[in-house]
């Protein structure tokens, strides 16, 4: 990874704290600074360097603007002589910060904005928008959502995770409660990638349906775990869109199931239980160590006892896989990381003016997101998984020793 040593010169200092501009400034110095160290990795070579390991040569560079939330800043974007220009960065950044500007403009043409949203919107981009420069941005910005949200999805996809998050949208005259569902597949080379995302009047079933069928569609195949919470819906689907795969309880929440029918005074000792059950080895050992506990948990937390083993087998499935995949399968809580990235900017909305609109910006941002993990450090190493799936569909021998054998015997018995 690019390591960027950025200073600041006397003159930016002064443009800081005496100046009509703010923490533009220093951004636009920081961003400029990781575009020259990009370019640096990229060649191989410093402005000027020597060295063995040179793959070109610097060309200048050109100009870009790039509108952001504390300001315009103008870039420098370097390129080769090759014509290769770095703008990566600018563009990934552009995309999601034009979501974020979209939807405060939508808020102030549709007439549902507060003064103050309409203040943040010119100080953004410097001068108000017509309703027709509002259409041409929007119309840009959801070819490209449309394009992530609707490509084709290769190879198989052998972990799914999904979720939902709650958002506040301007519906027939009101504010009301909406989901945004997210699923999320680590594919067959162990990459991170998010596959599909819906906004949703309700979460039901039948909207978990219809998003998982959508990805079926697309080229979703291959599923052997799917991990969710213990929406009924949401467990359904996942059982009936890919009918024999595994589904893993997410155990966070299930801890939390756990310890909301606990004594306060007995909560310590459930979270140490807890660990020793859901972090055993297998299942069978996990089984061994809940009934070696079953009559403490009847005498001090009865009614917490009856949730953990109503849920015992759904939240231990994942001991069925090799040790170093049930760490990251056991819960949803990288998707949940994902959804706290997109609450941190979505605040700045509070209510979104419409359903495009709140699928126009977390669309942005999760496609960012995926980029940023289908082209990144690869999440899981898949060997051991692809050793494991062959050692599932190799026929038991003694399986095959009894059925020769009754076949056998059922031969003798026929008539000659």
């Amino acid at each position: 990874m690019t390591q960027v040593q950025v200073t600041f010169d006397e003159d930016t200092l002064r443009q800081v704290l005496l100046g009509d501009k703010g923490a533009e400034v220093l951004l636009e110095t920081v961003m400029n600074e990781i575009l020259q160290a990009e370019m640096t990795e990229h060649l191989g070579a410093e402005p000027g360097e020597q060295t063995d390991q040179r793959t070109g040569y610097r060309n200048g560079s050109y100009e870009r603007t790039l509108t952001t939330r504390v300001g315009t800043l103008d870039l420098e974007v370097p390129r080769d002589r090759d014509g290769t220009s770095l703008a990566v960065l600018s563009q990934r950044y552009q995309r999601s910060e034009k979501a974020l500007v979209l939807t405060l403009m939508e808020m102030v043409v549709q007439g549902v904005s507060t003064r103050r949203v309409k203040k943040i919107t010119t100080e953004l981009c410097g001068r108000e928008f017509s309703r027709q420069t509002v259409s041409d941005l929007t119309k840009r910005l959801d070819e490209q959502v449309r394009a992530w949200a609707e490509r084709p999805l290769k190879g198989d996809y052998p972990f799914v995770m999904a979720d939902a998050m709650r958002i506040k949208v301007r519906r027939q005259g009101a504010v009301r409660s909406t989901q945004a569902l997210i699923v999320v597949g680590i594919n067959e080379e162990g990459y991170r990638e998010i596959l599909g995302l819906k906004i949703a009047l309700r979460e039901t079933g039948e909207s978990w349906k219809n998003l998982l069928q959508e990805l079926k569609e697309r080229g979703l195949s291959g599923v052997e775990v799917a991990t969710s919470d213990a929406h009924k819906g949401l467990e359904e689907a996942l059982q009936e869109t890919f009918p024999g795969c595994i589904w893993q309880r997410c155990q966070s929440h299930f801890r939390r199931n756990v310890l909301d029918e606990t004594p306060s005074g007995y909560a310590d000792r459930m979270h140490e239980l807890l660990d020793q059950i859901l972090e055993s080895g297998s299942q069978a050992s996990a089984r061994e160590r809940l009934e070696a506990v079953t009559s403490e948990l009847e005498e001090k937390a009865s009614a917490a006892l009856e949730v953990l083993e109503d849920g015992f087998f759904d939240a231990t499935a994942v001991l069925a896989l090799p040790g170093k995949y049930q760490r990251r399968l056991r819960t949803t809580n990288s998707l949940e990381r994902l959804i706290q990235e997109i609450r941190r900017r979505e605040k700045v909305i509070r209510i979104f003016p419409s359903r495009s609109s709140a699928w126009r910006l977390i669309g942005a941002l999760l496609a960012e997101t995926h980029e940023e993990w289908s082209t990144g450090r690869r999440y899981l190493k898949m060997d051991a998984f692809e050793k494991w799936r062959r050692e599932q569909t190799r026929p038991d021998p003694t399986k095959q020793d009894a059925e020769l054998e009754s076949g056998s015997t059922s031969h003798s018995m026929q008539p000659a």
